[in-house]
């Protein structure tokens, strides 16, 4: 048992993307925050499922070329290799919690010739 403060942790990116509260043994958890105009590389993961539970705002959440527009109190789940691009396309910021499980170490893989649908 552990008990973590969301304040003790950065985003990835400055003011955006994920901040990790827990990173293994079985599985991540992290709060994710994007501004307008920011988004996220189109990747899939070969083993680990992904949730995203929106709990401020609104994103386009595009899986395997399908666009999906949440909002706060709305959760997308995500299988194993579906491809999975995030961008706010909103004038607000986004705050969504991301779980990841399985945890595996090296499991995002990029899709460099992914095509935007925007």
């Amino acid at each position: 048992m552990f008990v973590v403060n969301e304040n003790d942790y950065e985003y990835r990116f400055g003011e955006n993307g994920p901040k990790y509260l827990m990173k293994g043994p079985r599985m991540n958890f992290a709060l994710v925050q994007f501004m307008p105009g920011n988004d996220f590389p189109a990747h899939y993961h070969n083993v680990m499922e992904e949730n995203f539970y929106v709990l401020e705002g609104e994103i386009d959440i595009v899986v395997d070329g399908e666009i999906h527009h949440l909002t706060a109190g709305q959760m997308i789940h995500i299988e194993p290799k579906e491809v999975h691009y995030c961008i706010n396309r909103s004038d607000k910021p986004i705050k969504m919690v991301s779980t990841l499980a399985p945890f595996t170490e090296t499991d995002k893989v990029v899709v460099d010739d992914y095509v935007n649908p925007f």
